[in-house]
């Protein structure tokens, strides 16, 4: 927990950020294939409505040593029609186990006679075998109201964020909240998974909990950008991206800890415990939380992006963004020109040749035989060219270029008269 903390501490302060609103045609992409199997999905199989919706006939009883093909014979054989769904229920606090079937609307005279079928053939007495009969008239009102909610709900979510943020940011939420509708009913559809009442009730709670996780990061979006038409710091799309990576973490940590229990109910209650409902409530919640997640993240805030810069105050920012980059990249390539040349003048004089930079006092400079063979060998060079030997220059060896050997040159003693007689005047006789 320490290292998310960090990472969320990094992420805040914008030291880590991970790009999201740049890479929308990606989520775009994800977001499309997606869509597109759960409207085929919907299209060929549709919804498995239960019988509260489509109403009908359930017939409950225990399920003793029979088999799901003989159930189901039994019943079609009755008169229950061969469009029965028959489903094996555990419960496991009671340690007990029934047989369920859904049969399509009956008259009362082939009510009893599916009754009477099933009691007669796994030897169950009438009080064993629970009957219950749903009309056409209640299913269809449950749709109708259940209709009118998500409307409802949708209407009052666009008027609330138009009012509270700007009506760009609520077409980006409903847009975000479509998704995460359509997603979960072609799940449904494509795995073929029973839609009861409760399933009306989780989907409008996915909704809520979507539409949350959204505003949150739109508050930390209308924050960044506050004041940055006057800055020009970032573009719209930079800002909101940075929000995003700001709320990253607080997203990821509600999301695990609102999944956490419904995956308990659903894999433990549902899966253990054999509760209908709560399995049929627990698995909407799980995968609209799921959708929820990825919309507020990856589908949201890169289409409020690209919405907002479609205006025209943000298409001058983002071009006077993009020139000063540009100006500030030329001036890094151009100080990196400037160093480059630095470098390699530095190169030269360091890689030169030691005679050609010290003049002709090199051997004069160094102590020792080093320097006496440095003066001696430039003596020598000089004489064999024909060129006047330096002063106090002398070969290699010491000697001069007619082989005679030498000591230091003294300079030529002045007599008392010479001392005497001033310079450049000639004595007179």
């Amino acid at each position: 927990m320490s290292a998310l903390g960090g990472i969320g501490g990094k992420l805040y302060r914008g030291e880590v950020s991970v790009e999201f609103v740049g890479r929308q045609r990606l989520w775009y992409t994800i977001s499309g294939v997606i869509l597109a199997v759960s409207i085929i999905a919907l299209a060929v199989f549709g919804l498995n409505f239960s019988v509260d919706f489509k109403g009908g006939s359930v017939f409950q009883f225990p399920a003793g040593t029979a088999t799901i093909s003989q159930v189901r014979t039994v019943v079609s054989g009755a008169g229950g029609g061969g469009d029965a769904i028959v489903q094996h229920v555990d419960n496991v606090q009671k340690g007990t186990a029934s047989w369920t079937v859904q049969t399509h609307q009956l008259t009362p005279a082939q009510r009893n006679a599916v009754e009477s079928a099933i009691g007669r053939t796994f030897h169950l007495t009438p009080d064993q075998i629970s009957v219950q009969y749903v009309g056409a008239s209640w299913g269809s009102q449950i749709s109708r109201k259940a209709m009118q909610a998500l409307i409802a709900f949708l209407v009052v979510i666009v008027i609330y964020l138009s009012i509270a943020f700007e009506w760009k940011m609520a077409a980006a939420a409903l847009i975000a909240l479509v998704h995460d509708i359509v997603i979960t009913v072609g799940v449904y559809a494509l795995l073929g998974f029973q839609v009861s009442p409760a399933s009306v009730i989780g989907l409008l709670t996915i909704l809520g909990y979507s539409l949350y996780d959204t505003v949150v990061v739109f508050d930390k979006v209308r924050e960044n950008t506050a004041g940055l038409l006057g800055s020009g710091r970032a573009t719209y799309s930079q800002a909101a991206n940075q929000a995003l990576n700001q709320t990253l973490v607080r997203s990821i940590n509600t999301s695990i800890i609102a999944l956490l229990p419904v995956a308990a109910i659903l894999f433990i209650g549902a899966g253990l415990l054999g509760a209908g409902e709560l399995k049929d409530l627990a698995l909407v919640l799980f995968v609209g939380m799921l959708s929820g997640t990825y919309s507020s993240i990856c589908i949201a805030t890169p289409v409020l992006a690209d919405l907002k810069e479609r205006e025209p105050q943000y298409k001058a920012l983002a071009k006077r963004v993009s020139q000063r980059a540009a100006s500030g990249r030329a001036a890094k390539r151009e100080a990196a020109r400037a160093g480059a040349r630095n470098g390699t003048a530095a190169g030269v004089v360091s890689g030169s040749d030691p005679d050609d930079e010290a003049g002709p006092d090199d051997g004069a400079g160094l102590a020792g035989p080093a320097g006496d063979e440095v003066a001696g060998d430039e003596a020598a060079g000089a004489a064999a060219a024909g060129e006047p030997v330096p002063a106090g220059r002398t070969s290699s060896r010491g000697a001069t270029p007619g082989g005679q050997r030498q000591g230091p040159r003294q300079q030529p003693r002045r007599t008392s008269a010479a001392r005497r007689r001033p310079s450049g005047k000639k004595k007179r006789r």
